[in-house]
């Protein structure tokens, strides 16, 4: 085992991964967390059902794309190794389409097409998921080939799962717009002095040019960010000298091997748990601020709405990296599919008690007591979100090990496609849920618009028609994601790999690659 733990990464290379980790998440929370949750519905008032609309036919293309692209990697043998030079190249192409997924409709006179905004919505986040699923599988199947160690891989994928919790800091995206106000500001109120638009047309340009502004800077150091990932790394876990499955092949290899399989209709089953993450911001801006941080933020509960909002953010997001942090210490500790189970099922609890606390206070919980009650149930769900992703990760790598013994190959990029598909796809059957449930109640288009205005001249979101709006964000957040974890649990009661199973097939892979080095 002693000539095994030297052929793993260095503290530098490990450091320079999380950077590039950190980085893409970054990214990602800025389309996340900025375009999809608020951007395209409520300042650009794109219909719910469009926007549903928009991410759920992407995610399908992602279906064949992710182990399209998983193939390609899989296939690429290069001196950087087959995951390096799609992490060097890619990372500045990314960064300049997330920019340009914003620039829609820069400014919208009355008479500007929605169906050119629509369409450039449409095309530009398809374009958008395509270029990120060529960077998501090299940078998470690398952890596959920076270490044949169990342990220290058990450890840089718990790390990683950690460093994208953190860059989870993008979601601020949502929130720093409004302070970037003033720099437009003047421009827009000189329009409406002259009559050329109407007071409601200028708050939104505002909003609209702020938003850009934000997700220029962002942008910019988040892909600098990225880039260190591909610079730092090195591939030290042999692949296939030459690969010649095509894409047909790979979805029969993700299909036929069972633990594989499981994982894939278990991750499907929990699709909802990403309402929390979509919702989580326009959660917080609409529920706690009105949807003006800037100016509500201190102005309500004595100047408290600001520390109680920072409760509830920061429950979002520290039970998540205590629990990424942690999980890879009790994976030594407990087998996989019982952890993986534990996050499932209990983790299903806290996510169904949000609602009861929301019921029970009659629609107001801005008291103090119900922001603690409702910090620690977010705190406890999403600690059962971060766990689950970890061991997800993990299941998936020891799956490409299993492959590797009973095949002969290792389908690295191909089964880390699987979990960038499972992302994908679950974030477009939570997006389609949120759309459906956002048109019945018509949080959405012209009413959106006019909802702003009406929060804008002082009105109160969770009183706002009956209280209607509110309701169906903390449904979102609740009953759904509730069943998903439960039945999420089903298909690993009977997981088709144990770990001391694991253990042994690792042993023999190692010995394996030693004496095929010593030849």
């Amino acid at each position: 085992m002693g000539e095994t733990k030297k052929n793993t990464y260095s503290k530098g290379e490990m450091f320079g991964y999380l950077t590039g980790m950190f980085g893409q998440n970054l990214v990602y929370q800025v389309i996340a967390a900025g375009l999809v949750s608020v951007y395209l519905g409520s300042v650009l008032y794109i219909p719910a059902a469009a926007v549903s609309a928009i991410i759920f036919i992407a995610r399908i293309w992602d279906a064949v794309n992710d182990p399209m692209m998983g193939t390609i990697v899989d296939r690429t043998h290069t001196k950087w190794g087959k995951c390096r030079p799609y992490l060097i190249i890619f990372p500045a192409i990314i960064g300049a389409m997330t920019i340009l997924c914003f620039m829609n409709g820069i400014y919208t006179n009355p008479g500007a097409s929605k169906v050119l905004i629509v369409a450039w919505a449409a095309v530009s986040y398809i374009v958008w998921g395509m270029l990120f699923t060529v960077c998501d599988i090299p940078l998470w199947g690398i952890t596959s080939l920076m270490t044949d160690d169990q342990n220290d891989r058990a450890k840089i994928i718990g790390l990683a799962r950690v460093a994208a919790g953190i860059g989870g800091i993008g979601t601020v995206v949502s929130f720093v717009p409004d302070a970037f106000a003033g720099m437009f500001k003047g421009k827009y109120d000189a329009m409406v002095k002259a009559g050329e638009i109407t007071q409601q047309m200028a708050n939104n340009e505002i909003k609209k040019a702020s938003w850009i502004f934000t997700v220029v800077v962002l942008t910019v150091i988040a892909t600098i960010l990225f880039e260190i990932a591909g610079l730092v790394t090195r591939e030290r876990v042999p692949g296939d000298a030459e690969d010649k499955r095509g894409i047909i092949d790979n979805f029969k290899i993700m299909w036929n091997c069972k633990p594989f399989r499981q994982i894939l209709i278990s991750g499907v089953l929990r699709s909802p748990l990403q309402l929390l993450m979509i919702l989580a911001m326009p959660l917080l801006l609409y529920y706690y601020t009105d949807f003006n941080l800037m100016e509500n933020a201190m102005k309500y509960d004595g100047g408290m709405r600001i520390v109680k909002i920072g409760i509830i953010g920061l429950a979002v997001f520290v039970p998540q990296f205590v629990a990424m942090a942690i999980t890879p210490n009790l994976v030594k500790k407990f087998e996989n599919k019982k952890l993986y189970n534990f996050y499932s099922v209990v983790g299903a609890v806290p996510y169904l008690l949000l609602f009861v606390a929301y019921k029970v206070s009659g629609g107001n919980l801005l008291p103090w007591v119900w922001i603690i009650v409702t910090a620690l149930c977010i705190g406890l769900a999403a600690a059962s979100m971060g766990g689950i992703n970890v061991m997800q990760s993990i299941m998936i790598a020891d799956c490409v090990d299993y492959e590797e013994y009973h095949k002969g190959y290792r389908p690295d990029g191909v089964f880390f496609s699987g979990q960038s598909f499972l992302t994908k796809l679950s974030g477009g059957i939570a997006a389609l849920i949120q759309g459906v449930v956002y048109t019945i109640v018509k949080f959405s288009g012209e009413n959106l618009d006019n909802i702003n205005f009406r929060l804008a001249q002082g009105e109160h979101f969770y009183q706002l028609d009956g209280g209607k709006y509110a309701a169906a964000m903390f449904f979102l957040i609740s009953i759904p994601i509730a069943i998903g974890m439960l039945l999420s649990a089903l298909p690993i009661k009977n997981y088709a790999m144990t770990d001391s199973e694991h253990a042994q097939m690792l042993e023999k892979l190692v010995e394996r690659r030693n004496s095929a080095e010593a030849d």
